[in-house]
């Protein structure tokens, strides 16, 4: 059959007439209208300890805006917890798609019954016409009402809205590039997962999380609506201050979290609850990786490696671009410019030097029936293919040409995938690959709307593109240095309500919105979950390579709860000073409200050329992601570390902080995995009264006491930040600083510097010395620095593991507590360092020198201890191994 017959021309007249209508279709209803809808009115309640129902009967004819209002609704309303009220409406005549419990989990509520009274949060209601709202029980302040704005439920358009108070502090609702600290004048935040290239303002991006944290002083709480439907939120103060949901399908299933009224962290830890805690990463994950898109061969690629080396920059992971596969196909290798039998030397280079290797894997597979591409053929015999709504394979246009889609619902998929896995990243005949890099998986389809014909597009686009340059010898010498619901098809593809997709068409760039799932699901409704599936699959395959291992997954397109078992980067930025700068609000949207903290920027940027001066800055404040990777563009100047004196001097000085800072944020992450407390923190988390903190987003902690104020404006050696009203101390001289709650200036801070303090209050666990990678790291002695708050006393912790399994045979945790002149080191001493011991312990503050310095409750001599007056620093040798309780105190 010729292939283009897969398209019928009815299809594309559909298809044609659709694409049109919807770039036409933008119809606006003034909210004015929407809020005198007549609404519902709220029958049969009843209330049984921990639970109420009612139904919901539609006023009169309705609003009927945007397709007929479902004539009764179904309420329940949960007390699943002290702190967190689950409510939820549906249609009470016919199932619609929810979010499967297969792709996200529902949370386990506890057998101990709740008593509503009892609860942090009330839930509240009018019967008629039907509105609620969630209070405060001790104060009842309202933190969600919908009263005056009724809520619309139609078979693609649900409305709800609630009023906020006029100076509301807003944060989540991504994935967006806008502040951290969200605009409520005339914002809309569109969830919709595309490709988009350049991470523009305004627009959908990559991810969806439809969670918020409203900050109050008097308290913080949170909202989560469990819907993976496309969706415009508003916030406007139009009349006064709102939030608005416009959601094209599925149900309202909302999660009210009471926070708590003096500590922020706590609604991160319930939101952790319901989404899941963050997965446990490997130590090595937290090294500096090393990637570009245009890596011509694997001779280029082993030189960065050598030249990291010979720069004496510490290089954990390289990683390779798309660049390496035959003709852009996944699961293959190009023979010509990335031979196997080079490549595994490189993979074996790497390994003999504790190093690491990744390579890219996209979710679209090359369209070849009848050609002798395995990974194509074994997917079409197991037919695990996103398929059309004619019963055809759905087909998109990605780097390698016309390609499929895995569908991730299908029964067969794991199978599929793990034997992808299982056979080109086999450590005894393929790649031996040591994390996963997944991209493109929103999913991306470079096909031009209204995509009819994607075999002629892909000759027009001339996919896949052509080598640029000739193969290398394949001889050249390397390293010489070193449930379904069916829905009309038209308002599959062009739905009533038009949400704002910078794509355009709902199906614009990506796959139709009408192709199928195995399990009847269509993309309408699954769209935003693809790239969620995908890590979910890839986790299942590297753990069945490598069962005891946790695996190092980055993805691009999330939805809420992907944590669990993948880290995050933030997508193709370019090269501008702008970008350096909103990198921050994103990484701590990510890693303090998302509950995904291993997460970062491409350093120096992706898209466009970097400038020296851009990317020494870059590489500063890239240090204090979670994740930290270089990587940029083809077309692109390259910008590894070690290009520019400056910026190989500026990386060399960071990476030696971070290194030593590796455990104290190795630490941070477990905790995080246990209960969900955030890795990182604006300084609101930790300064909920002052209102100054609040819209800051070019600050943050690194874990819970490192505060970083990088220089942010372009070539400039001066930066104003803010600190709080507390005591302080300057990370490198550990002189104390007191804050004043007013802005600081310093100036002359060189292109190889960044602004650090520590926050009182700390005990810091740091490695005394850096390495070159970090198994080196891993045989390191410790050195603890005590930095006492205003209250004279200070608290740390110290986790130490094996660094990689799943389930680790023993562990080290440790409490370290300061008070009257006494650090006491205390836990479970399980993981035996071997030879690496507490060196030292620097105590911060000491306003005079000490009369007797004590370790482990012996006296110690005047040379084991140095007093710095001017610095008020105390240093003391210790030269205890971790294996035992020990104290250090001075008098």
């Amino acid at each position: 059959m010729h292939r283009k017959t897969l398209w019928s021309s009815l299809r594309v007249a559909v298809l044609t007439s659709l694409f049109y209508a919807s770039v036409l279709h933008a119809e606006f209803v003034d909210p004015k209208v929407l809020d005198a809808c007549s609404g519902y009115s709220a029958t049969n309640i009843k209330a049984s300890g921990a639970v109420l129902t009612a139904d919901l009967l539609l006023n009169g004819e309705g609003c009927n805006v945007f397709g007929t209002d479902i004539k009764k609704l179904g309420l329940k309303v949960v007390y699943e917890t002290d702190t967190r009220i689950h409510v939820k409406i549906v249609d009470a005549a016919a199932p619609r798609f929810e979010v499967p419990e297969s792709v996200f989990p529902r949370p386990t509520v506890g057998g101990r019954a709740i008593s509503p009274r009892s609860a942090a949060i009330q839930f509240n209601y009018t019967a008629s016409p039907f509105s609620f709202s969630v209070y405060r029980t001790a104060s009842r302040e309202v933190l969600f009402s919908t009263a005056s704005h009724p809520i619309i439920f139609e078979p693609q358009y649900l409305r709800v809205k609630t009023t906020l108070p006029s100076d509301a502090n807003i944060y989540g609702l991504g994935e967006h590039t806008h502040p951290f600290h969200l605009p409520t004048e005339n914002t809309t935040l569109t969830l919709w997962s595309r490709d988009s290239y350049g991470i523009p303002v305004g627009t959908n991006l990559y991810g969806n999380h439809p969670v918020y944290f409203e900050h109050r002083t008097t308290g913080t709480h949170g909202v989560f609506l469990l819907n993976a439907n496309g969706m415009d939120i508003k916030l406007t103060n139009a009349g006064g201050t709102a939030l608005e949901y416009n959601v094209i399908g599925g149900v309202l299933d909302f999660y009210f979290l009471a926070g708590s009224t003096t500590d922020p962290t706590a609604v991160a830890r319930q939101y952790a609850e319901v989404a899941g805690r963050p997965a446990e990463v490997p130590y090595w994950s937290f090294g500096l990786h090393q990637c570009r898109f245009g890596y011509h061969d694997f001779v280029d690629v082993a030189g960065v490696i050598s030249n990291y080396a010979a720069a004496g920059i510490p290089l954990e992971t390289m990683w390779t671009d798309i660049d390496y596969m035959d003709r852009r196909r996944v699961f293959t290798l190009d023979p010509d410019y990335f031979p196997l039998n080079r490549m595994r030397e490189i993979v074996d280079y790497l390994h003999s030097h504790d190093q690491k290797y990744i390579v890219m894997t996209d979710p679209a597979v090359a369209y070849l029936p009848g050609d002798t591409y395995e990974a194509y053929n074994r997917g079409a015999e197991a037919d695990i293919w996103l398929k059309s709504a004619n019963g055809s394979e759905s087909l998109g246009l990605v780097w390698p040409g016309v390609t499929v889609y895995p569908d991730w619902f299908h029964p067969k998929i794991t199978e599929y995938w793990n034997k992808e896995f299982e056979l080109f990243y086999s450590p005894e005949s393929g790649l031996d690959i040591d994390g996963v890099w997944i991209d493109m998986n929103e999913p991306a389809s470079f096909c031009n709307m209204p995509c009819t014909d994607p075999f002629q597009q892909a000759i027009e686009q001339n996919l896949p593109p052509p080598r640029s340059n000739a193969p290398p010898d394949p001889n050249t010498p390397i390293f010489v240095n070193s449930s379904a619901i069916k829905v009309k098809r038209d308002d599959i593809l062009n739905p009533p309500y038009a949400i704002n997709n910078a794509a355009g068409a709902l199906s614009g760039k990506t796959a139709f919105t009408d192709s199928k799932h195995a399990n009847g699901l269509t993309e309408y409704d699954a769209h935003n979950l693809f790239g969620t599936m995908m890590s979910t699959a890839t986790y299942k395959a590297m753990l069945a390579r490598r069962p005891s291992k946790r695996p190092l997954i980055i993805t691009r397109s999330t939805y809420a709860g992907a944590g669990r078992e993948v880290g995050k980067w933030l997508g193709d930025n370019l090269s501008t000073w702008e970008h350096y700068r909103i990198s921050i609000a994103g990484m701590l949207s990510f890693a303090s409200i998302y509950q995904i903290p291993m997460v970062g920027s491409d350093i120096c940027g992706f898209g466009a050329d970097t400038t020296e001066n851009l990317c020494a800055r870059w590489a500063m404040l890239g240090a204090f992601y979670p994740f930290m990777r270089n990587h940029n563009q083809d077309t692109s100047t390259s910008q590894e570390f070690y290009r520019w004196a400056s910026v190989t001097q500026a990386a060399k000085n960071v990476i030696d902080i971070r290194y030593r800072l590796l455990d104290y944020m190795y630490t941070a992450f477990h905790q995080a995995h246990l209960d969900g407390t955030p890795v990182l923190h604006p300084l609101w988390f930790k300064y909920p009264k002052d209102t100054a903190t609040f819209p800051i987003d070019l600050q943050f902690f690194y874990g819970d006491s490192i505060l970083v104020s990088p220089v942010t404006q372009e070539d400039s050696t001066s930066v104003t930040f803010y600190l709080p009203r507390d005591i302080f101390y300057d990370f490198t001289t550990l002189a104390p600083v007191q804050g004043t709650g007013a802005p600081t200036t310093l100036t002359n801070i060189s292109f190889t510097q960044i602004p650090l303090h520590i926050k009182g209050g700390a005990v810091l666990p740091l490695r005394a010395q850096s390495a070159m990678t970090t198994a080196e790291l891993r045989t390191r002695d410790f050195e603890f620095v005590v930095a006492p708050g205003t209250d004279g006393t200070a608290s740390g912790a110290l986790y130490i593991d094996d660094g990689e399994s799943i389930a680790p045979p023993s562990a080290t945790s440790l409490k370290l507590t300061f008070k009257n002149g006494r650090l006491s080191v205390q836990g479970v001493f399980g993981y035996k360092a071997e030879g690496v011991k507490a060196s030292r312990v620097r105590f911060l503050g000491v306003e005079r020198a000490p009369r007797t310095v004590r370790v482990g409750g012996k006296a110690v001599v005047k040379s084991a201890y140095a007093y710095d007056a001017e610095r008020q620093v105390l240093d003391v040798e210790v030269g205890l191994p971790l294996t035992a309780p020990f104290n250090v105190h001075y008098t």
